[in-house]
């Protein structure tokens, strides 16, 4: 990415980052608003979190109101609506439902907001009572995701998690209580300590709580995490690995739920609105420190230290710290790695305007991976079989737009 320098690329600048920020979305897009507290962190976690203290609140929200109202001097604000709104973290729930409501309000204000949006709060287990989550419901959140990762306590304290499984259960519980309709709940595995037998177990356990959606996501040792710096010595080998992921995959389906993503699992009419614009290509905006947007061909990135995204608002400019613009070829090769990860796949004219100059490559490509039984090239659609889903990575990157 391009850093923004001492120069502001937003002043009066004609350059690619002040035309995506002045001229907006193309079509609906979706909301990030990054709420970056936690109460501790956890050793595998690498997303932009500071710890929690009550006295940061208040300048953090001030600052992402101002942010967002930045947003709503430009004349496309008024004209683009908002199909999803999502609070991600970080720990959003840490953020009291007045606070919450506050900034639905402010998003309504400055964008028109579809009938029926999805607003998502992410939310951990702790602290998690009905009469809070009321608040949240009352507030307009309509999507609650729970981060329960496991439900085994010495899984969870391995994780360094900061809840049992037994306050995962209650919250669940009080979520339903306080009339949540749609709960997503996110599980980890591939963790330290966690068998097949154990995972399982917890799986089933979830599964029997009835939730709409559940996202399921492999451990991964990410640099620089506390993981990463020090080896682990009881992570499951990697036939157990692909045990875990085959028992949830035959699990969930035969409990009614479609793997309608890699790593996500839905009730009909369930599936994440606002994750599937990620996975689709489409565009976003993201609030906060260290939030990412992507609007035209530009993807940019606002300030992580949440003293210079302030600094940058007091002085009246948009808090970002870096940019891209994406070529044709880079933005049609992400939209065939992402797209790959649905169940529905992507469009064969994706393919065929990537390989425009090596049309026989493509074609003996889609030949192999199709006898061995990875990939399903039926009519306009290629898509990927349950053993393609394994090699996804490897099998987008052979399917890059051709140089």
């Amino acid at each position: 990415m391009v850093a923004a320098g001492a120069a502001d690329p937003l002043s009066g600048a004609a350059g690619p980052l002040a035309a995506a920020t002045r001229e907006g979305p193309a079509g609906t897009p979706g909301i990030y608003l990054h709420c970056l507290f936690c109460l501790r962190r956890c050793p595998y976690c690498d997303f932009n979190v500071a710890l929690y203290r009550e006295d940061r609140i208040a300048p953090f929200l001030d600052a992402l109101h101002r942010e967002l109202a930045l947003y709503g001097r430009e004349a496309w604000a008024s004209r683009t609506a908002v199909e999803s709104l999502f609070f991600g973290g970080g720990t959003p729930s840490l953020l009291e439902p007045a606070a919450i409501g506050g900034l639905i309000e402010a998003v309504a204000r400055t964008f028109p907001v579809q009938p029926g949006a999805e607003i998502t709060l992410e939310a951990n287990p702790e602290r998690l009572t009905r009469e809070r989550l009321l608040g949240y419901r009352a507030a307009g959140v309509t999507r609650l995701s729970l981060g329960v990762q496991a439900l085994d306590d010495r899984v969870l304290a391995r994780l360094g998690r900061g809840h049992t499984a037994e306050e995962a259960r209650r919250a669940f519980g009080a979520a339903r209580a306080a009339g949540f309709a749609a709960v997503s709940v996110d599980l980890l595995y591939a963790c330290p300590g966690q068998d097949l037998a154990g995972w399982g177990r917890g799986l089933a356990e979830v599964v029997g709580w009835g939730p709409e959606h559940l996202s399921c996501y492999a451990l991964t040792l990410e640099p620089g995490t506390a993981f990463a710096r020090r080896p682990l010595q009881d992570l499951p080998d990697e036939e157990t690995q692909l045990a875990q992921y085959r028992a949830m995959v035959e699990g969930l389906g035969a409990a009614g739920y479609e793997q309608y993503e890699i790593s996500n699992f839905a009730r009909p009419g369930h599936r994440s609105v606002h994750n599937q614009r990620y996975w689709r290509g489409e565009e976003y905006l993201g609030l906060g420190p260290g939030a990412h947007s992507f609007l035209g061909a530009v993807r940019f990135a606002n300030l992580r230290s949440q003293l210079r995204y302030r600094a940058r608002l007091d002085a009246g400019l948009l808090p970002i710290e870096s940019w891209e613009r994406l070529s044709p070829a880079q933005r049609l090769g992400e939209r065939i790695v992402f797209g790959l990860r649905l169940a529905e796949g992507i469009p064969r004219t994706w393919l065929a305007e990537g390989f425009a100059a090596a049309p026989a490559t493509l074609e003996r490509l889609l030949a192999r991976y199709g006898e061995a039984g990875l990939l399903l090239a039926e009519g306009e659609r290629v898509r990927l079989t349950e053993a393609g889903r394994l090699l996804a990575d490897a099998i987008g990157a052979d399917l890059l737009p051709a140089a």
